[in-house]
């Protein structure tokens, strides 16, 4: 039996329609009334099970209630520990950054600290924006097109789609917009234009203190820079002194096969920020990195009411521990990333002037040439069982970001429903519409 504050009204509403804001988005294309969830699973107050291949929108790498987490956080929870703390010096934290420098930062040569930042990806880009601009006395900071970094005004200043930033209600400034890799299309380098304006003194813009960047941009529609471009991008900031800043929140903690996005890169960002996936149990818990010489900020200069989560704290470090000891786990991740390429590809070959991949890692997806059906595909996978989310700027782009811990079996059996699904919308002549609550 559902609680009593679950349950319909007498009215015929349910209580999220008539009580919660419109602005709700992922409900109105998955409504149903989830109840629980375990592993790559969600469950709705009926019993029934649907795979998750939108695991809060990458903030549940390692499933739902990973039971190594969920027990180590009841532990901490039932012996007394400080669960909210400001910034005071506790065991929790002592021990997710001794976790973070021993099994992250030491091994990759990162010679970062850790500032630890509101509870969210947008507060960690916050952040990290301040302080490149307090850093280099400079104010502007190169974006770049379809980038996503957060709807908190700096943070939209720097992401690109439309639909958010009509909803400032002011001018977003402070943004040089460049083009990302493979925006001008193929054989393009993008970055010679960025060097252009650069070295011109008659380009118009400013010199920047920094620029921000997603290796996969998620949001955007699962594009994703080369190795060569990322590596072009970062001898450009070394070679004008402007700090490096990668968004790693949704990319990161081994998404793409590694713990951060840009290893395959071999960079070494000024600035990096961190959310979603951070506290492995999918508590709020944001942080950005940074190189020691940056550290000029005055004490409490930046700072926030729940920039201590002691409980995602405890979940992280344990996190750390058990899955990134040693190269195993994302070992593991790439083979699954291997067979998930393996299979769209597949999938893609069956309307090849319609669909083709995108991504990298788990973190993949097919690009429909007419959004209606992409969202289709998403309405007719949920009736069979899964949920699955698109993206980009038109939401062109199925998206599969299922947990990195999904079994060979579970990811075998999303991938058939997300096959059946594009064979289904593909063979209707008008796409059955999405349900809205």
């Amino acid at each position: 039996m559902n609680p009593p504050d679950l349950r319909p009204l007498k009215s015929g509403k349910t209580v999220f329609s008539k009580h919660e804001s419109k602005v709700r988005s992922y409900a109105r294309n998955f409504p149903s009334l989830f109840s629980r969830a375990e592993g790559s699973y969600l469950y709705d107050d009926q019993g029934k099970g649907y795979l998750d291949f939108l695991c809060g929108a990458g903030s549940l790498n390692y499933g739902h209630n990973h039971k190594l987490l969920r027990e180590a956080l009841v532990r901490y929870i039932n012996d007394g520990g400080v669960a909210h703390s400001l910034d005071l010096h506790t065991t929790a934290k002592a021990e997710f950054l001794e976790k973070l420098e021993k099994l992250i930062l030491e091994p990759r040569n990162l010679p970062y600290v850790v500032q630890f930042t509101g509870p969210t990806g947008a507060n960690a880009v916050e952040a990290a924006l301040k302080l490149a601009r307090k850093y280099t006395g400079r104010r502007s900071i190169v974006a770049f097109t379809n980038g996503f970094h957060g709807v908190t005004l700096g943070a939209l200043a720097m992401t690109g789609n439309s639909h958010h930033r009509g909803a400032a209600g002011q001018d977003l400034n402070g943004v040089i917009r460049m083009p990302y890799d493979g925006y001008l299309g193929e054989g393009v380098d993008t970055l010679e234009y960025l060097e252009k304006t650069l070295t011109d003194s008659s380009s118009g813009i400013d010199h920047p203190a920094a620029v921000i960047v997603e290796t996969v941009q998620g949001e955007g529609g699962l594009n994703t820079a080369s190795v060569a471009w990322l590596r072009h991008l970062q001898a450009l900031c070394r070679k004008h002194e402007i700090l490096l800043i990668v968004d790693d929140i949704q990319a990161g903690c081994g998404r793409t096969g590694t713990f951060f996005s840009f290893e395959q890169a071999g960079l070494t960002p000024d600035i990096v920020t961190l959310s979603k996936s951070l506290s492995g149990l999918g508590l709020p818990f944001a942080l950005t990195l940074f190189r020691r010489e940056l550290d000029v900020w005055k004490p409490g200069e930046h700072n926030g009411t729940f920039r201590g989560n002691n409980h995602a704290f405890v979940t992280a470090a344990a996190a750390l521990e058990h899955f990134w000891s040693d190269d195993t786990f994302g070992a593991e991740v790439r083979r699954k990333g291997a067979y998930v390429t393996n299979r769209l590809t597949q999938i893609a070959a069956t309307a090849p002037h319609s669909l083709h991949v995108k991504g990298r890692g788990l973190m993949q997806g097919l690009a429909f040439a007419d959004p209606e059906q992409a969202s289709a595909v998403s309405s007719e996978a949920f009736r069979r069982g899964m949920i699955i989310e698109t993206g980009g700027p038109n939401d062109e782009v199925l998206k599969c970001l299922c947990p990195l811990t999904i079994t060979d079996e579970e990811l075998e059996s999303g991938l058939t429903i997300l096959a059946q699904s594009v064979a289904a919308v593909l063979s209707r002549r008008q796409p059955l519409p999405r349900a809205a609550v």
